[in-house]
């Protein structure tokens, strides 16, 4: 598991070196979302943050920023099956550009009703503590869903219209932990890295914000594509214990 985790972090850099352009996008957007939070204050002090935290053009960059997040799930996928080939991660091909056009669809609606769509606590007519229950069990649910689903987020990229959400479940059925164990190390470093620059920031003089948030773009990009990898990851490693493949 060791060499698969080290083989997603090597990947990642192979990936922005290969392919600057494409490694950039998500960069761009992250500090775009920066920009906005400094000029708005929000590094100047705890109480600034909290206040402008709802910040309707600050919301608006965090949404395309999800969404620039979700790309890599057809570049680095991609770029990882086919060891390292940048003209197989950047090319169009179908049906793979069509199948992660769906999926791609699909988040997008999920994310947007994620931010700005009413808390389940509302939904289910819930108050209090067992409203902020309700939305810790939904988000537990979400995320077991979701490393259920994840042979279909890669399946798709690459091409394999065979493994659709249902036959994903099948793939991924026993390599549950397996795959938690991959998203993890996969996120968590660089997520911790990024909670860390963006509080630490706060309340230091407006150049040391500017050099801490570029920084922080620079980490964000890595972070979309090994958790990205760790995900590709995690299918492989479960594809392969049920003999099948992941390629078309």
């Amino acid at each position: 598991m060791w060499l698969d985790i080290k083989r997603i972090y090597s990947d990642s850099g192979a990936f922005a070196r290969a392919l600057p352009f494409l490694f950039l996008i998500p960069v761009l957007i992250e500090f775009a979302q920066h920009v906005v939070e400094i000029n708005i204050g929000m590094y100047d002090s705890r109480a600034a943050a909290r206040g402008v935290s709802a910040d309707d053009s600050r919301l608006a960059l965090g949404y395309a920023k999800v969404l620039a997040l979700t790309l890599p799930g057809y570049w680095f996928v991609r770029f990882m099956a086919w060891d390292r080939s940048a003209a197989k991660a950047r090319a169009v091909e179908r049906p793979a550009a069509m199948l992660f056009v769906v999926q791609f669809a699909i988040l997008a609606a999920v994310q947007l009703f994620g931010l700005f769509g009413p808390p389940v606590g509302v939904l289910l007519g819930l108050e209090g503590t067992v409203a902020t229950i309700a939305a810790a069990v939904a988000v537990v649910i979400q995320t077991i869903i979701g490393v259920y689903l994840t042979a279909w987020f890669v399946a798709w990229p690459l091409g394999n219209a065979a493994i659709g959400p249902v036959r994903s479940f099948g793939v991924m059925s026993g390599s549950f932990w397996r795959a938690i164990g991959y998203i993890i190390a996969g996120a968590l470093p660089l997520m911790a890295l990024h909670y860390a620059l963006g509080l630490g920031a706060i309340g230091l003089p407006r150049a040391v914000v500017w050099v801490m948030m570029a920084v922080d773009a620079i980490v964000v990009g890595f972070l979309a594509l090994t958790m990205m990898g760790a995900n590709y990851t995690a299918a492989r490693r479960a594809a392969e214990r049920k003999g099948v493949s992941l390629l078309p």
